[in-house]
Order: structure tokens, then C-alpha cells, then sequence
């Protein structure tokens, strides 16, 4: 079994060699502007779960995860090339919510932070 600090250089590397396939491999359109945001591997190296994301996110997230896993055994041929291990490891994306979630805590937090008058002045302004 890998040591936790094989597992993360293997994930560092797949997640900058994923995102070079995205940059410069993929012909899809469906695949443009799609950032790749992190990548897990598990101890055993069995699954490399990669977290991805994009500007316009809530329009074409389905899309884009559909064109992913429908191009997973290609992104896995061509990493397995790229990264030299016995036994690469299988190829699962999952959509980083991250961005979308630290937007609303910012929002909440401006929201709790505004003092009385600032809203009065902005409700007074009309």
C-alpha cells in the first residue's frame, strides 16, 4: 500500500496532466472552459475521482459531466500513457460545488454583516 504522500503526488499529477488533456487534447466543444479543481485518489490506487468545474456552470454542468464519462476510457488511456504506474486507476469525475458554495457564504455574510442604516439608506434612496 502506497504511503499518503505517494497517493497525493499521484493525485497532483493526474490533476495537471487531466488538465493539459483538457487545454490542449480535447476536440469536444462541450469540453471548453472546463477547469479542472482537484483530484482524489484513494489508498489502494483502485479510483481517481477528479473535481471539475466551469464558468458557466449551472447551464452546462450536465452536459459537461455527460461528455466527460462518455470520453472516461480515453482520459484514462491517455493518462495511464502520460503517468507510469503498474496499475492505473479507474476514472470517475464528480462536479466541485465549491465555487458555487463559497458564493453563498460570502453573500450570507454580507448579509449579516450590513448595518441597519445601510439598509435604510438604500430603502430610503427610492
Amino acid at each position: 500500500m502506497p504511503s499518503n504522500t505517494r497517493v497525493l503526488r499521484i493525485a497532483e499529477r493526474i490533476r495537471n496532466e487531466m488538465a493539459d488533456l483538457l487545454r490542449r487534447g480535447v476536440a469536444d466543444p462541450r469540453l471548453e472552459m472546463v477547469t479542472v479543481t482537484g483530484v482524489e485518489v484513494d489508498r489502494e490506487l483502485a479510483f481517481a475521482t477528479i473535481y471539475v468545474t466551469s464558468l458557466d456552470a449551472q447551464e452546462r454542468r450536465q452536459e459537461i459531466l455527460r461528455a466527460l464519462e462518455g470520453a472516461r476510457g480515453f482520459f484514462r488511456t491517455e493518462l495511464a500513457r502520460r503517468i507510469e504506474l503498474r496499475a492505473f486507476p479507474k476514472v470517475r469525475f464528480r462536479w466541485d460545488d465549491s465555487a458555487d458554495q463559497g458564493a453563498k457564504i460570502e453573500a450570507l455574510l454580507k448579509q449579516l454583516n450590513a448595518t441597519p442604516e445601510d439598509s435604510e439608506g438604500v430603502a430610503g434612496e427610492g
